[in-house]
């Protein structure tokens, strides 16, 4: 297609924007955000409807979780002996994955040296919940690559960063409900003709290792030849040096990235419905059923908005968090 791939004219002066980006991540700052898409939420909801239907059928309830612990103790309160939450409290630290690439989500603030985002928040409030104190948390880092791994061998208590529900994934590591759920679009140069991702055919879309997205562009008929990279941010780059076409996974990750470079743009409608959960070791059904009560306490007392709202606000109306839905 003419005129797709990244200019090369200019490029000298994309670098600066470069350099921004960069700079954006870290300090979490950069003036006027970018306009978001429409929320999507009732084609999200229409879509999650029918893979959770398509799901069932074949076996697997994607969307369910175990019943939420109740009563769900006081702030600090001792949990039940013999439990995971009281052996966390034990150590005195939650020990949590998450990211640092991902704008808006889980990123670094340079000068404090903290990890902030939406997922960081919610890890917050797990041990605000355990300990009665938000900062008793141990944030260990991990690529996309890492995060079923650390959550399934116990590397990790918890793991927040973005994770999809997959029927496949329930296999290796346990699931909370869903407390977010969005769809994969497309990230593409302002320059470019590219409106939906049949429009890259032949062309080079990338996406981190071992999501879902990357999993998604494999598949993509018609075919785009997917790039996969270590973070998000890594996409970001390739895309303003021209060395891929466009970024492709989820809305709230390409909005971050755009938020960084406001040279780009996300394109067409989403195409997929994505899910997403904490996760932990399997064998923690315990640690599952109480990180379910505290994301029920979020989203009954306006907490779960409040953090949507400061971190996402910018880019529309506050959306509803997901309705959960409990089995076992």
């Amino acid at each position: 297609m003419r005129g797709l791939p990244s200019q090369r004219k200019g490029r000298a002066a994309r670098w600066s924007t470069l350099a921004l980006a960069g700079l954006l991540l870290l300090s979490g700052c950069g003036g006027q955000s970018p306009s978001g898409s429409p929320a999507l939420s009732a084609q999200r909801d229409s879509a999650g409807s029918e893979a959770a239907a398509s799901a069932s059928a074949a076996g697997c309830d994607v969307l369910a979780s175990p019943h939420p612990m109740s009563p769900l103790p006081a702030a600090g309160a001792a949990m039940p002996s013999g439990s995971t939450m009281a052996r966390i409290q034990k150590r005195g630290r939650l020990i949590a994955g998450v990211d640092q690439n991902s704008y808006l989500w889980g990123y670094r603030d340079p000068g404090t040296g903290d990890l902030k985002g939406f997922d960081i928040d919610l890890v917050h409030e797990m041990a605000r919940a355990l300990f009665g104190d938000p900062d008793r948390v141990e944030f260990r880092t991990l690529n996309s690559a890492q995060r079923l791994t650390a959550a399934a061998d116990g590397t990790v208590d918890l793991v927040a960063h973005s994770v999809t529900i997959t029927c496949e994934r329930k296999q290796q590591v346990a699931f909370s409900a869903d407390y977010f759920h969005d769809g994969q679009r497309v990230l593409v140069n302002r320059s470019s003709t590219a409106r939906s991702l049949a429009d890259l055919a032949g062309h080079k879309v990338c996406a981190a290792k071992d999501t879902t997205s990357i999993a998604t562009l494999k598949a993509a008929r018609p075919k785009v030849v997917p790039v996969g990279v270590s973070d998000w941010t890594d996409c970001l780059v390739q895309l303003q040096l021209g060395e891929v076409d466009a970024v492709s996974t989820t809305e709230h990750i390409l909005q971050g990235l755009q938020a960084q470079d406001p040279e780009t743009m996300i394109v067409g409608p989403a195409f997929t419905f994505e899910p997403h959960g904490i996760i932990t070791a399997k064998r923690n059904t315990d640690l599952v059923r109480f990180v379910n009560a505290v994301l029920d306490r979020l989203r009954a007392d306006g907490t779960w908005e409040r953090i949507y709202a400061r971190w996402m606000g910018r880019f529309g109306p506050v959306p509803k968090p997901p309705t959960p839905r409990y089995a076992g």
